[in-house]
């Protein structure tokens, strides 16, 4: 019975590579950059990424996002007040975005064009273990990481961090009264991936972000 399932595994895995080597392909002839953000619940993805799609909007960056949720509508909603075009994805109890379901949501999304942007945020399902081993054709995988949650989640979750391209830490305006340790934060996530560029945030007073949305609008040029 373990074989079967470390079989049925593979296989699904080995689908969800060969569409998201599609998406990527699609992303790239498109000249769209493609984000997929990853989280554990409560981290302030969804705070993040609605300051983001709002003052990329105002640099001039076209922007749009797909949202990923169990269920609800209302991370979506939330951020459709950017002015930015959003796309619900419900899961209905599946912990992750797949290939499939991103593919199958761009086709449907109503006057949205893959070439009319410069960025595709994917937000994905509050989750540190399913999401790192689904490939959605994004350029770069940010991994995000709140100073509520404690210096040693890189630690406990290797696998996303490790197959992470940035980290963003949230909520740095808590910092000091969760009694965050900065320096030892920085040595875990650089422990799992030596050399990770590391962005510090907090959405609600502004603090580091200039220096992710010039990252970003950097990137969407390159």
């Amino acid at each position: 019975m373990t074989t079967r399932i470390v079989e049925l595994r593979r296989g699904i895995l080995k689908k969800n590579d060969e569409l998201a080597a599609g998406l990527r392909d699609r992303f790239t002839s498109a000249g769209v950059l493609v984000l997929n953000l990853v989280s554990s619940p409560g981290t302030g993805k969804t705070a993040l990424l609605e300051r983001t799609l709002r003052e990329l909007r105002g640099r001039g960056v076209r922007v749009a996002a797909l949202v990923g949720d169990l269920e609800t509508d209302n991370d979506a909603r939330r951020l459709a007040a950017s002015g930015a075009p959003v796309r619900q994805i419900n899961t209905h109890g599946i912990c992750h975005l797949d290939a499939e379901m991103v593919s199958r949501h761009l086709e449907s999304w109503e006057n949205v064009s893959l070439p009319g942007l410069n960025l595709l945020f994917i937000e994905n399902v509050g989750n540190l273990v399913c999401p790192s081993s689904y490939d959605l054709g994004e350029r770069i995988r940010v991994a995000l990481l709140s100073v509520t949650e404690g210096e040693d989640k890189p630690l406990k979750y290797p696998g996303l961090f490790n197959s992470a391209d940035t980290a963003v830490i949230t909520k740095i305006d808590l910092a000091g009264p969760c009694g965050f340790d900065r320096d030892l934060a920085l040595k875990n996530l650089n422990e799992i991936r030596p050399g990770i560029r590391v962005f510090e945030t907090s959405s609600k007073t502004g603090v580091g972000m200039d220096a992710w949305l010039d990252f970003l609008t950097r990137e969407a040029h390159t």
